[in-house]
């Protein structure tokens, strides 16, 4: 009896040793190449490096006029926010950003110097929130990137903007740039979350056929050539600044390299669009013309409640406000005209 007593006693131990499954909601930047790249990478790390039996929820957020963070969000044994705002709730466990305006407060930014759990990290040198997770996870914690090598190339070219031309950014040939499209335009609700795994294990080439891609893309490749006639015939470009307004029509998510395919030696471009969600107004800098780089967009945009990077930024109002976007928007070209 003493025999199997002990017996009894081993297994137990063995099985307080074992991982046990916790619950981790994610936050994610929706409708965004790099928040969904950013979020699959985080996943397959944590899997492979923190706890193989983590049961994953996703959460997309959206830049809104209203605090984007709800009552009772934070509901995982971990709580994790990639590529989106920081908070300073004591339930967030690991946050990863690389915008400019990342805290919406000053007392949000004091929070995150003051953190000692060396589980967030915020750097906005980089062009990408799937770069720098991918670099902070393998240099600190052993993560082995390199299956998720394509993932992590074409999150830095989307979201930094770095394709060798205007064309190339707009042609939408590469299997990553269709998944783009998918992501940030399909109607579809709750299909990032749902395509985040297929981002951590498959190749892009895989993605683009896996059928909640590919019900969609066809249809959002022919509104987006209808994008660029609507873009070409609403756009006007003064002083190297392009304005549109198309907030009556469906196209939020148009490619933003649209403006600098039609209008190739200008500097900025302001636009207006409208969901039942905001009404946004996107500022973005032509990455293919050195003398964009004069004004910090993300500065002149957190002036009007926005924010984002130095190259490329927006501004999100109520759906209702709509006149005031276009008020904001006409002042914004104005300064960058002047």
């Amino acid at each position: 009896m003493a025999s199997l007593a002990r017996v009894f006693s081993y297994f137990s131990t063995c099985e307080a040793l074992l991982p046990v499954t916790k619950k981790v909601r994610l936050c994610f930047h929706d409708r965004c190449f790099d928040g969904a790249a950013s979020a699959a990478i985080f996943s397959r790390f944590y899997r492979e490096r923190v706890n193989a039996q983590a049961d994953f929820c996703y959460t997309g957020m959206t830049h809104r006029a209203v605090p984007p963070f709800e009552e009772g969000m934070f509901d995982g044994d971990e709580n994790v926010i990639v590529d989106f705002k920081y908070s300073s709730s004591p339930r967030i466990s690991w946050w990863f950003d690389h915008h400019q305006s990342a805290f919406l407060t000053a007392s949000d930014a004091t929070h995150f110097r003051s953190d000692r759990s060396g589980h967030k990290f915020y750097d906005p040198d980089y062009k990408s929130c799937t770069k720098l997770l991918a670099d902070v996870t393998s240099a600190k914690f052993g993560f082995n990137i390199q299956p998720l090598e394509e993932l992590i190339h074409w999150g830095d070219v989307i979201d930094g903007a770095q394709f060798a031309t205007p064309e190339s950014a707009v042609a939408l040939s590469e299997p990553a740039t269709q998944v783009a499209l998918v992501i940030e335009a399909a109607p579809e609700s709750g299909l990032v979350p749902r395509l985040i795994p297929g981002l951590a294990a498959y190749s892009m080439a895989e993605v683009v056929k896996l059928p909640i891609i590919a019900r969609h893309l066809g249809p959002l490749l022919e509104r987006h050539k209808r994008s660029i006639e609507v873009l070409r015939q609403r756009a006007e470009a003064v002083d190297g600044v392009v304005f549109f307004d198309v907030s009556d029509l469906d196209l939020e998510g148009y490619n933003k390299f649209i403006p600098y395919v039609l209008f190739p030696d200008c500097r900025y471009s302001v636009g207006i669009t409208a969901s039942p969600t905001r009404a946004k107004i996107s500022l973005g800098s032509n990455p293919w013309n050195p003398e964009a780089v004069e004004k910090n967009l993300a500065s002149l945009a957190e002036r009007f409640g926005g924010g984002g990077h130095p190259r490329v930024a927006a501004i999100s109002l109520n759906p209702s406000e709509i006149a005031r976007a276009r008020d904001v928007a006409r002042e914004i070209v104005a300064q960058l005209r002047s």
